[in-house]
């Protein structure tokens, strides 16, 4: 069985170039990819995943609309596998002027052609984007001009607090879940429509008017059911036996494959549930890799810490159709990796090399 895996950028306003920030002046009225030289307002800070040549593409769902920026990040930084910084919030905090308690971190990312290392986050309130250097310094992204463009989520949900209690929320702000670069095309996961249901998004790049899509109907075996209105809230691709696929994880937590050919404009894909990893939980982040030839997932969690998953059988994993009792596991083998605590933020450097962002108890973070 052949499996190829392609980069993540990840579960976040967001990250800069580390070796030259985007040019604020003299850039060209156009490039090959067709972006143009634009000022740039971010409404909030969502998640972020690079495409070719050091573009960085920028979630930013209270907006519904993601940005693809030139990071002018063409040449390797060198010190990607080399970085560990202690305090990650002061070193951002110092970049903006402001308090480390001032600061969440959304998402990381690294450019896969060069190793550079890119943060979104949000700064008093304020969405911001950040570029990390070999030795461990914090740059603000400029978003005066930009080279970029944008595209706009169709039909998002209402930009508005609905339910009560623990169940209160803005769905607006899932409108955006996560993206991936694959096949050259954006994915952009989230919830659409006035009862918001579970979509991905496929775009071609560089962007074209209007994009293909797909409601997802999963089954979720911690429930019981079949769910349409739960958004993925941490997807990779991966291409099996010459095949393009999605993995996508779900709360409470189911895993789930999709085939990315099935997406097609206003139809329904249901995907093939191949483990469920507990309830009470929520995926955050996701690397897929290979070691000795076998295919692995790393998937962080909220509540279960960094689990392993086993992916040499998924084509032969029989489908969850059942329900799961007793917040049990079922379906693709994996272990937990106690050695890996408090982990909020993963992205794959290399073939051999992970970043991994952990936060502490008391909310320190350490990349």
């Amino acid at each position: 069985m052949a499996y190829r895996f392609d980069r993540r950028c990840s579960l976040a306003a967001l990250a800069v170039a580390t070796s030259i920030a985007v040019a604020t002046g003299d850039v060209r009225a156009d490039n090959h990819l067709g972006l143009q030289p634009t000022p740039i307002t971010l409404q909030s800070s969502g998640p972020i995943t690079f495409g070719p040549s050091g573009v960085l593409f920028v979630g930013d769902p209270k907006a519904a609309a993601v940005y693809a920026m030139d990071t002018q990040d063409k040449q390797s930084s060198g010190g990607a596998g080399r970085l560990n910084v202690a305090d990650l919030k002061s070193v951002l905090a110092s970049a903006a002027t402001a308090d480390a308690s001032q600061v969440e971190l959304t998402d990381v990312a690294v450019n896969p052609e060069t190793g550079s290392v890119f943060l979104s986050a949000t700064v008093g309130g304020e969405p911001r984007l950040f570029s990390l250097s070999s030795d461990g310094k914090a740059k603000p992204m400029s978003l005066d001009k930009v080279l970029s463009a944008k595209v706009s989520i169709p039909d998002p949900p209402a930009d508005r607090v609905t339910g009560e209690g623990r169940r209160a929320s803005n769905k607006r702000m899932e409108s955006i879940t996560d993206l991936a670069f694959a096949e050259g095309r954006l994915l952009v996961s989230g919830l659409s429509g006035s009862d918001p249901l579970s979509t991905v998004l496929a775009y071609d790049f560089p962007f074209r008017d209007s994009s293909t899509g797909a409601d997802l109907v999963i089954y979720h075996g911690a429930h019981g059911r079949v769910e349409e209105n739960a958004a993925v809230r941490s997807f990779i691709p991966i291409t099996i036996d010459g095949k393009p696929n999605v993995l996508a994880g779900f709360t409470c937590t189911p895993l789930v494959q999709f085939p990315i050919d099935a997406l097609k404009s206003g139809g329904k894909v249901t995907g093939k549930t191949v483990a469920e990893l507990g309830n009470q939980n929520r995926p955050i982040d996701m690397v897929a890799y290979e070691k000795d030839g076998n295919p692995y997932l790393l998937i962080a969690n909220t509540a279960r810490g960094v689990m392993k998953v086993d992916l040499a059988g998924i084509n032969d994993q029989k489908e969850i159709t059942q329900k799961v009792d007793g917040g049990g596991t079922a379906g693709l083998p994996f272990e937990q990796i106690d050695d890996l605590q408090g982990v909020v933020q993963l992205d794959k450097i290399d073939d051999r090399t992970a970043l991994v962002v952990t936060q502490s108890q008391s909310g320190e973070l350490r990349l």
